[in-house]
């Protein structure tokens, strides 16, 4: 299974989100993340790892022999301190881009043939994303893609100017929404998107997630780990449900979110006490 995780807008924790994802997937399979932020990448700064192996090094691999090995992606990963595989972006934007031109073209990627894998998971890390992002290939071959989002005016805002196209994108876009702000149902009714989970602010747990982290509080122990476990939990349910009649698994995500989407639902002014954090 590949997953898309990626912003419209501003730098809400899309990173920390997808690392918190493979830090608390299901025991059933074993998650990759990789890191295509056109940007660059930051979990190797975070980590004080080295620079390869990692996404260049995939590319350099998948350019000289091509990217038809299933097992490519996992031999340019490297294991940060709990156990979870990664590949690192490059720091820089150029080299980042550089890489994604040549993973993201051709008719199967690295990142595809990997998820297409029994018992892989392949959450990748787009970053914020645009009609022009070099990972746009990479998300529309993923089965899921999770728009993260703060739940405020000015990002919903311009998030709905961006969605008709952002769902051009994918079969099953979703959102995850960061923080305190409009309750998720709202959310969803008023975008017209599921809603897969809500994830709180938790400095110390994005802390542990970033490497940072000084305690023995692991990701388990976390608000926001407790949160990404319920949403990789939701995630895995869709991938390995049956298929309706026309082959399709969209209404079976639909119904596991809060807040069936309904036409002519504008968002109402935050209050205090929504503004305060609005129960999810």
């Amino acid at each position: 299974m590949l997953i898309a995780v990626c912003s419209l807008k501003g730098s809400p924790g899309v990173t920390t989100l997808a690392t918190a994802l493979g830090a608390r997937w299901p025991a059933q399979e074993n998650p990759i993340v990789v890191e295509v932020d056109p940007a660059g990448g930051d979990l190797m700064a975070r980590f004080r790892l080295p620079d390869t192996p990692g996404l260049v090094s995939l590319a350099a691999a998948a350019r000289g022999r091509g990217s038809a090995d299933p097992d490519l992606l996992a031999q340019h990963s490297q294991l940060l301190s709990g156990g979870l595989r990664v590949v690192l972006g490059p720091v820089g934007a150029e080299q980042a881009r550089a890489a994604l031109a040549v993973l993201a073209s051709g008719p199967s990627s690295p990142l595809r043939r990997a998820a297409d894998h029994p018992g892989t998971t392949v959450i990748a890390d787009c970053g914020r994303v645009d009609p022009d992002s070099p990972a746009l290939a990479i998300i529309r071959s993923a089965d899921a893609m999770l728009l993260i989002a703060r739940p405020h005016d000015d990002e919903l805002a311009h998030i709905a100017l961006k969605l008709l196209t952002a769902q051009q994108w994918s079969r099953r876009p979703c959102f995850v929404l960061v923080g305190d702000g409009y309750p998720t149902a709202e959310v969803s009714q008023a975008l017209r998107i599921p809603v897969m989970g809500r994830v709180p602010r938790d400095t110390k747990g994005a802390a542990v997630l970033c490497g940072l982290g000084t305690g023995r509080r692991g990701p388990d122990k976390s608000a926001l780990g407790r949160a990404a476990a319920k949403i990789a939990l939701n995630i895995y349910a869709h991938g390995h449900a049956p298929a309706t009649p026309n082959g399709s698994r969209a209404q079976h995500l639909r119904l596991a979110v809060p807040g069936e989407p309904v036409s002519g639902v504008a968002l109402q002014p935050l209050g205090p006490q929504t503004r305060n954090g609005a129960t999810p």
